[in-house]
């Protein structure tokens, strides 16, 4: 279960890292995909909503954000170019989520409904984040999105007396 990352060469500079496991790439990238698939199905609907919340041009980056999300789907999946993908997704969820599900603004039932699918969001951007972090190597100490260096952090601990 060798790993495939987007070194900037191209090459398999990574491959004795593993992969996150396949079942899970896969269950996680069902859904992306049936998100990616429904959005397509229902362009119309979500342009609609994108222009009603103030998004600009709606009807080029609803469509452009979704196919964004299938394109990055699969890499996760096949674990191809991981970081670009994790990134591609993180960048999606950081978008959509509170442009879209601005539960905060609603009340009654939209709110409720608002609030589930914001929070699913904030569960799948977790997710994202967890592969992000393991197509740049990490081991879940630290925090890829946020810059940890792990290089810094293991050449401090050396220095210890």
């Amino acid at each position: 279960m060798a790993a495939d990352t987007d070194s900037p060469d191209g090459s398999d500079a990574d491959r004795g890292r593993d992969a996150p496991s396949l079942l899970g790439r896969s269950l996680y990238g069902g859904v992306l995909a049936y998100m990616a698939v429904d959005g397509f199905k229902n362009n119309d609907k979500r342009v609609a909503v994108a222009e009603e919340k103030g998004v600009p041009m709606p009807d080029v980056l609803v469509p452009f954000v979704t196919g964004m999300l299938l394109v990055a789907n699969l890499g996760i999946v096949l674990w191809r170019l991981p970081r670009a993908a994790a990134g591609a997704i993180v960048v999606f969820f950081l978008g959509t989520t509170p442009a879209i599900h601005d539960f905060w603004t609603m009340e009654g039932k939209e709110r409720h409904g608002n609030k589930i699918n914001f929070l699913k969001n904030l569960a799948l951007l977790g997710g994202a984040l967890v592969f992000l972090d393991a197509a740049s190597g990490g081991d879940g100490e630290g925090d890829a999105a946020s810059g940890g260096d792990k290089e810094r952090d293991a050449a401090s601990e050396s220095d210890e007396p």
